[in-house]
């Protein structure tokens, strides 16, 4: 029986999700190639089959291969991880997130106006 999606997802499982994100769909033998072929085929076997588990991924039975899936988009993942860290971290407040991200990073200027550009678009966008 699948977990609920709500779970985030350990580094090794979302090494997973964003291989399976750029390839598509693929046996577990494409994901071994997607992240390098350094991990036993069992062992990508296994992370698969608890991604399956969570709700992550899908699989179909091709031939003699399972197909795997995402479940989920990219996007949505990447939505719900920055609500969890802004919930977690900086108390809901996502001002405080974009204020810490803006604070300690090495932007530069061509960086900060393609931020800029982004909220600018955003406003344009909720006037209507």
């Amino acid at each position: 029986m699948a977990r609920r999606r709500s779970e985030m997802l350990t580094d090794v499982e979302l090494e997973f999700m964003v291989a399976l994100w750029d390839i598509g769909s693929g046996s577990v033998r494409a994901v071994m190639d997607a992240i390098g072929g350094a991990r036993a085929y069992t062992s990508v076997a296994t992370v698969l089959k608890i991604l399956e588990d969570k709700g992550y991924v899908t699989s179909e039975r091709k031939e003699r291969s399972l197909i795997y899936a995402p479940a989920i988009q990219k996007s949505d993942y990447e939505g719900r991880s920055l609500k969890n860290l802004s919930d977690s971290l900086f108390g809901g407040t996502p001002t405080a997130l974009v204020a810490r991200l803006v604070d300690n990073e090495d932007l530069t200027d061509e960086m900060i106006q393609e931020i800029k550009e982004i909220i600018d678009t955003r406003i344009r966008k909720d006037d209507g």
